[in-house]
């Protein structure tokens, strides 16, 4: 058995929150859209989008077999930025090859734009959820058409609203994440009315919301949407507030505790949204006595 670790790495290497203790397993490196003006996580030069060679992918995934790290795998997450660009058959050799190789496997999940699902139909989606690519997470931002353009997001309500259904269909796993303040001022109650309309018509098994944060630099978002104006946290909540006001979800667990979140949120949606926006409004009215994140905690 080899103690060679089997995985070429490109730093930095991002992944969801709940897939903090998945097999990280690139097959693709950065991002394909990679425009989008509030995001920063593949614009590194080492991150420039590319496919990893199949046979790379293939022989990685033979070596994890033989290691104690792949062999104690039970859950894979495809990286990186939007594995599902990959055709079908591309992807359906790399789950055949986890399924051989790691056996001990019970979940393989990856992120997902919208447009990736555009030349892939219900069917094809079938083959891969069969396959095993059982969850995927998809960065719909908002639901505005008009925050979507100023961000230069590639995507419409339409175009994410048909990608979300046909994964829905396919009987795959539906993460979907809200960026909180991504309106800024001026369009923050469309982009919360919006952006619920888009949860509702789609129904995902799971929603969560970030606050849109610039660790570095928020440049590349002003040459796109010059008049953005940030939300203060105030703002932030009430923006919230209005979001999940307005959700009529049958069956979805929701979540708003990620460490950008100023408040956490946590629930499963229908029942627990009058708890929630109780929870929100006693933290607009009384903010002094909230449990508010202090800045220093958001770990950004």
């Amino acid at each position: 058995m080899s103690n060679v670790f089997p995985i070429r790495y490109i730093e930095p290497v991002y992944r969801p929150p709940s897939e903090a203790e998945s097999l990280i397993l690139p097959i693709t490196d950065g991002c394909s859209w990679n425009r989008c003006t509030f995001c920063e996580m593949y614009t590194a030069p080492q991150k420039k989008f590319r496919a990893r060679p199949e046979e790379e992918v293939l022989e990685t995934i033979r070596n994890l077999g033989e290691h104690p790290y792949g062999r104690e795998a039970r859950r894979v997450f495809l990286a990186d930025g939007d594995a599902t660009v990959l055709p079908t058959r591309r992807l359906l050799a790399v789950l055949a090859a986890i399924r051989e190789y790691l056996p001990g496997v019970r979940r393989i999940s990856s992120y997902c734009l919208p447009r990736n699902l555009r030349k892939k139909s219900v069917e094809e989606l079938k083959e891969l959820a069969e396959a095993g690519l059982k969850l995927v997470y998809v960065g719909a931002e908002s639901g505005d058409d008009t925050v979507l353009e100023r961000v230069a997001k590639g995507e419409t309500f339409e175009s994410t609203r048909e990608g979300l259904e046909k994964l829905g269909k396919a009987g795959i796993t539906r993460s979907v994440m809200i960026l909180n303040g991504l309106g800024g001022a001026r369009y923050s109650e469309t982009h919360a009315l919006r952006s619920a309309e888009l949860a509702n018509a789609t129904q995902p098994e799971f929603l969560a919301t970030l606050v849109v944060s610039f660790p570095k630099s928020d440049a590349r978002l002003r040459a796109t949407f010059p008049d953005w104006e940030p939300l203060d946290v105030p703002g932030l909540l009430r923006e919230m507030e209005r979001f999940i006001d307005q959700l009529a979800l049958e069956r979805t667990v929701f979540r708003s505790d990620h460490a950008s979140n100023w408040l956490v949120l946590r629930g499963t949606l229908p029942q627990d949204k009058e708890r929630m926006l109780a929870h929100l409004r006693d933290a607009i009215a009384l903010p002094e006595s909230a449990p508010i994140r202090p800045a220093w905690a958001r770990g950004l």
